[in-house]
């Protein structure tokens, strides 16, 4: 029988790596989301230099290198503090990380909530590890689906207001001082409500505070960035949410380009470009097409990378895509989420269709979590493969 799997209740950093499968999993978050172009290019020489030479962009809008060695973690370091990619100590990588919506302006409450924050968070009492806080004030949120804590969005009326995860309404505040304040105070809260077991705000049940008694809405939600030209640059896909460092490279090779946001749904805004990537260029590894099935399906590295995975994800993956169709009526046949184990990093929440890996084989999930029960176990990847497609075919 293969081990359960096991849930570490942190997640890595640059400062604090993952031993896994293929190594160290050295994680970097950006700084409000975005690497300059030199930095990203400083990223990919770290790959390649120090890691398997792959980058990966995790659900939560990091980026990290995966195959690092013990012995040489401290010259990785040394190259990452050099270019601005870490935080300057271990203190202040444990401190809850800001995912800003990728579309943000200069001169918008996403990032001037973003920037004082991060004057702020070194005062905010001791979190959980995987606490997370989500800026998301553009006229339409865009990650209600992303994992947090705390949510910043507009109301329905457009106003700002603060959210606390798990519920449908938030507190409504002035202007974005009155909004970090509140964040404040709900975190402090949150400690001092037995948050720290909890682990999650949306696992916290104890009533929210009179001070932060919900009376809007927010706006109903905005679709994630769609692939092609934006007013900023250019979106492009990951396959699976990885890339190879030379891939990277390439697609970094017009001098249009001057920087990268990162999201939470495996896409890349590339700033500045304002053509697609030709086709043949070594950077066409990546994602163009919207249609293009690899964008509905969540899939965590698996085994051998994975210590945890008991099966090789990967394969299986690119093997559903390569038969997944579309309903007769044209829409999506649905997400499906393939997992190495049933821990379900890949994605948190249910999938139309769900793979996990189990002493070797995979059990079967319709409209579950990787760890929910399966109408079918024991399938060999031959097995999944012909059984998803029957099941896609009938709908």
């Amino acid at each position: 029988m293969s081990p359960p799997a096991r849930i570490r209740g942190w997640c890595p950093g640059a400062w604090r790596p993952m031993a896994t499968g293929d190594g160290l999993l050295v994680r970097v978050r950006p700084r409000l989301g975005r690497l300059s172009r030199a930095q990203l290019l400083a990223l990919c020489d770290a790959a390649e230099a120090w890691g398997s030479g792959l980058i990966e962009l995790t659900r939560r809008a990091n980026l990290q290198l995966r195959g690092v060695t013990e012995s040489g973690w401290p010259a990785l370091m040394d190259h990452l503090a050099e270019h601005g990619l870490v935080a300057p100590d271990i203190a202040a990588e444990r401190r809850p990380a800001l995912l800003l919506a990728p579309d943000w302006r200069d001169d918008d409450a996403t990032l001037e909530a973003a920037c004082l924050l991060r004057q702020r968070l070194a005062a905010w009492p001791s979190l959980p590890h995987k606490w997370g806080l989500a800026l998301d004030a553009g006229p339409a949120p865009v990650l209600t689906e992303a994992s947090a804590d705390l949510r910043l969005e507009r109301s329905a009326e457009g106003g700002l207001l603060v959210r606390t995860d798990g519920r449908d309404r938030g507190t409504s505040v002035e202007d974005v001082e009155a909004a970090v304040d509140l964040m404040t105070r709900l975190a402090h809260w949150f400690v001092e409500s037995g948050g720290t077991q909890a682990g999650r705000m949306r696992r916290l049940n104890a009533p929210l505070p009179a001070w932060a008694a919900v009376d809007a809405a927010p706006a109903d939600a905005a679709p994630a960035l769609s692939l092609g030209a934006h007013p900023l640059g250019w979106v492009v896909g990951l396959p699976f949410g990885r890339v190879q460092a030379s891939t990277l490279r390439a697609a970094l090779a017009d001098d249009d380009v001057t920087g990268i946001r990162v999201t939470p749904w495996r896409r890349l805004l590339l700033e500045g470009l304002r053509t697609k990537i030709n086709d043949g260029d070594p950077a066409d590894g990546l994602i163009h097409d919207e249609g293009d099935p690899r964008l509905a399906m969540d899939v965590c590295p698996g085994a051998p990378h994975c210590a945890q995975a008991s099966v090789a994800t990967l394969g299986l993956a690119r093997a559903l895509a390569e038969r997944r169709g579309k309903r007769p009526d044209g829409r999506s046949a649905g997400r499906v989420h393939i997992s190495g184990c049933a821990k379900g990093c890949a994605r948190g929440r249910s999938a139309e269709l769900s793979l996990t890996g189990r002493d070797g084989r995979y059990d079967l999930i319709l409209g579950g979590r990787a760890d929910h029960t399966p109408i079918a176990t024991g399938l060999g990847e031959a097995d999944a493969v012909e059984r998803l497609a029957a099941l896609w075919a009938s709908t």
